[in-house]
């Protein structure tokens, strides 16, 4: 059985209506437990104190948002190669909950910065690269506004889309190719004098399933809503011709 057969609208939607909420549920749980773990039942860091626990937001959003821009690479590139009509719109849909993401990065970041650093902002080279995605997000969601031929919007956004993937590789991999920045290194690593304490590294890792499900569902129906919408207009276009 091909996964080709669910860029199919019809396939699609019946599937997804079928696992929406299975997941809804399992994103629903997976972050009430984390944050109630991880900002009431673990202790202070010893060096940032009650700050550390920032990262029970940050890191999930963080990596979502960064995660979210390369499945839209994915995304697009089927859709310029194959002209599947779901793939776009799963892309669009993707970049509304990227851009949130996104931005809760940043604003949790800076709400972690600011005792660490000193400063809310620093023009470190991943809070830089971070914001330019940022920006390339609410681009590329006006350029689909601004657009009224949806596949010209489709193409376009999709070119967009291949532009910014290099700046969600430098939010990424900034620490690591400017080792000169502010920013911590990854708190999830192989490197156990990178890793976080494991007291804290269970919560958090709950805490990016949570993230990550609640993604994918927010995602899902916001496909099934862009194919539903595409669908009145041509009903509504039909109607009128």
């Amino acid at each position: 059985m091909s996964l080709w057969q669910y860029a199919n609208p019809v396939k699609f939607l019946h599937l997804s209506g079928k696992i929406v909420p299975t997941l809804a549920v399992l994103s629903a749980l997976s972050l009430v437990i984390s944050l109630y773990w991880g900002f009431f039942l673990t202790p202070d860091d010893y060096k940032q104190g009650a700050t550390v626990k920032i990262i029970y937001i940050h890191v999930p959003s963080a990596l979502v948002a960064i995660n979210a821009w390369f499945m839209m690479l994915v995304t697009s590139l089927i859709w310029l190669v194959r002209r599947h009509h779901v793939s776009v719109l799963a892309s669009k849909a993707a970049s509304y909950v990227g851009v949130v993401m996104t931005l809760v990065a940043l604003i949790t970041g800076a709400f972690w910065g600011q005792p660490m650093w000193g400063t809310w902002w620093a023009w470190d080279p991943r809070l830089t690269s971070f914001l330019i995605l940022f920006l390339f997000y609410l681009g590329y969601i006006a350029l689909w506004a601004g657009i009224d031929d949806p596949d010209t919007a489709a193409d376009l956004t999709s070119v967009l889309c291949i532009v910014g993937s290099v700046f969600a590789v430098l939010s990424r991999y900034a620490v690591n190719f400017w080792n000169q920045g502010l920013h911590q290194g990854a708190s999830l690593s192989l490197d156990k004098e990178e890793h976080v304490s494991d007291v804290f590294y269970f919560p958090l890792l709950l805490a990016i399933a949570g993230f990550v499900l609640l993604f994918i569902v927010l995602t899902l129906v916001g496909t099934r809503t862009e194919i539903r919408q595409r669908r009145a207009r041509a009903l509504l276009a039909r109607s009128k011709g």
